[in-house]
């Protein structure tokens, strides 16, 4: 069974393991105090272009995004998502368990719209309701699509105009950097938010993302608040050395890129078969629609996950490739996938 279920099944990049072993007998001070953290924010600063900006390594996802968001803001105040969103659908009210409301809106191809934020505010106007203060989104969306820059440039506007802290979860950002839609960099990810993070993650390393905090007012007594929530790595320097790695010799983009081409690999070949997608994704994500007969054939040679269920015969499954995803892997799904077709 090879499985297509997510980007984080196999371990980590042989170079990361290498540096890993490398420095295992050195000591280091604890708790992202280390030389290597140090190295690693300033690599991250260079690379986005704000040396201004303070980086924080958490381990995971769903802690950078309760952490940040229940940093932000105040009790009475809450952040608006697209209901699909991941703080909305698969953190198990973490945002929630924080004291503070998600306000879910319908959005566009699973991206937050400007005519969503204003909706939310238009909806939330007095202290009878709770107060949204933060936005935020994902680059790329859980459904694989992801913002331009002119999206991006008018949800950044309309956050300043209305005093909205705005927060991009970059779980999958290497993925959105490397599409071959995309025309966004880091740096104007780093100019046009207040924070946002890179996920190491998804892409490569063991565990870990690398949190960017542009905004001066979001700076003070972060380290308190990730301490009170267990994200205080006693051996911290395990995630610096990943993201050393990571953003060495383009390293973290090339993993992206790789985990692109095989879905790219995946998509041309579900085309060719006469099959249509759930979601335009470009990105490391793809959601083919196939008939119920012809999943059940293929899971009993490959492992993913059910999108959505229809009433018509068909459904929309999700299929994610990662840094390490075969070639050979992706041709025998494509070779099965005509086979069960005929």
């Amino acid at each position: 069974m090879y499985s297509f279920n997510n980007d984080y099944s196999e371990g980590a990049h042989p170079k990361i393991l290498e540096a890993i072993t490398r420095t295992n007998l050195d000591q280091n001070s604890g708790y992202g105090t280390d030389g290597h953290c140090t190295r690693a924010g300033e690599m991250i600063r260079r690379e986005i272009g704000r040396e201004d900006a303070d980086v924080h390594f958490i381990v995971g996802g769903t802690q950078t995004n309760l952490i940040t968001i229940g940093t932000a803001l105040k009790p009475w105040q809450a952040v608006i998502c697209v209901a699909q969103g991941h703080i909305n659908v698969h953190e198990t009210g973490a945002i929630e368990a924080t004291g503070h409301k998600v306000l879910a809106m319908p959005g566009k191809d699973g991206k937050l719209t400007p005519a969503d934020i204003i909706q939310a505010l238009d909806h939330h106007t007095d202290e009878h309701m709770v107060q949204p203060k933060m936005v935020y989104i994902s680059n790329s969306t859980e459904i694989g699509t992801q913002y331009s820059k002119a999206e991006l440039e008018a949800i950044h506007s309309l956050c300043l105009s209305k005093d909205l802290y705005l927060f991009l979860d970059g779980a999958r950002l290497g993925s959105a950097l490397t599409s071959p839609v995309n025309d966004l960099t880091i740096k104007d990810i780093a100019a046009l938010t207040d924070v946002f993070y890179i996920g190491g993650t998804k892409a490569g390393a063991l565990f870990g993302e690398a949190l960017i905090i542009s905004n001066p007012d979001l700076k003070p007594d972060f380290r308190f608040m990730m301490k009170q929530r267990g994200a205080l790595l006693a051996k911290g320097w395990l995630l610096g050395i990943q993201f050393e790695e990571l953003f060495t010799d383009n390293l973290y983009y090339d993993l992206a890129s790789h985990a692109n081409s095989m879905a790219d690999i995946l998509r041309k070949g579900i085309i060719d078969c006469g099959y249509s997608f759930y979601s335009a994704s470009l990105t490391n994500q793809l959601f083919p629609i196939f008939p119920d007969h012809v999943i059940e054939k293929l899971e009993k040679e490959f492992v993913f996950s059910l999108q959505e269920k229809r009433a018509d015969g068909h459904s929309a499954i999700r299929l994610v490739t990662s840094w390490a995803t075969r070639e050979d892997a992706c041709r025998n799904f494509l070779s099965i996938l005509k086979n069960c077709s005929l």
